[in-house]
């Protein structure tokens, strides 16, 4: 039995073939834009994969900001399982971000050299989404806005992140409106200021966690935190392993320290007492 040609597996499909009046799938993912959106600027082979890795992660945060600011809101308004599957998603999001850095990882040092002086001062230490992810995880740092100065649409959103209650800060009030015990400080603060840990918040977390049949959604909603900081520690982790592969201990292109400066991000807890209080239990 002779085997069917591929173009009549298509004809026999019924595939649509003609485009001139309808819209394609370049046409609806903006493909055309898209992927001309990769500039090389120097004449090295390597740099498109340094490009790409980039553009490819930047939009993994534009979906991550959109779920996380979703996930908040349902939070703040109650609405718990709607808010645990986009955690969940920011969390597996977070784990395509992780696996990126395998990929950049296969650039060796001097590769990266030949490319490196056609960067000048950019860097990603100058991501306004990345900041906007921080901010509203609730790492919070006033220096931060001021790379983004010169571009005032750009400083208002990352602004806005900074002003807002973080994830975490929405989390506590929701405890305290299901009467677990979140001190008033916690409550009711500056928004803008760093997170500082309270042995009474642990408190009020260890009181869903040792019930968890009581408190089932207050309990998960805790461990939908633990995963997300989690995968972000890895991310971290990856992130510094990767460029003090490529580069060392080389500054970085955007004035940091480079490999100092991410270890230092690694000592930085978003949400302390989710991780402390399993001393306690």
């Amino acid at each position: 039995m002779q085997p069917t040609r591929p173009e009549n597996i298509v004809r026999q499909e019924k595939a649509q073939l003609d485009f001139s009046k309808a819209m394609s799938y370049g046409d609806y993912l903006q493909l055309d834009p898209l992927l001309s959106a990769q500039k090389p600027l120097s004449p090295d082979h390597n740099e498109m994969l340094f490009i790409i890795q980039h553009q490819t992660s930047e939009l993994w945060m534009k979906l991550m900001l959109h779920e996380l600011a979703a996930a908040i809101e349902r939070i703040a308004n109650d609405r718990l399982q709607p808010a645990f599957k986009m955690l969940a998603r920011v969390s597996r999001i977070m784990e395509q971000l992780v696996h990126a850095w395998d990929v950049l990882a296969t650039m060796t040092p001097a590769e990266y050299s030949a490319i490196r002086p056609y960067l000048a001062s950019s860097s990603g230490f100058q991501s306004w989404q990345y900041r906007c992810i921080e901010f509203r995880l609730g790492n919070k740092n006033a220096a931060m806005l001021k790379p983004h100065d010169h571009h005032a649409d750009r400083l208002a959103v990352v602004q806005a992140a900074y002003e807002l209650p973080s994830l975490y800060d929405e989390s506590l009030r929701l405890l305290a409106r299901r009467g677990l015990p979140v001190p008033a400080s916690h409550l009711e603060r500056d928004w803008t200021q760093p997170y500082e840990g309270s042995d009474a918040v642990e408190q009020a977390w260890l009181v869903a966690y040792r019930n968890p049949e009581q408190h089932w959604d207050l309990y998960q909603l805790g461990e939908e935190l633990t995963d997300l900081e989690d995968a972000f520690r890895l991310w971290r982790f990856r992130h510094v392993t990767t460029v003090e592969r490529i580069i060392g201990f080389k500054r970085g292109t955007g004035g940091t320290g480079g490999v100092s400066y991410l270890r230092k991000m690694l000592d930085v807890v978003l949400f302390p007492e989710i991780w402390k209080l399993r001393t306690s239990l």
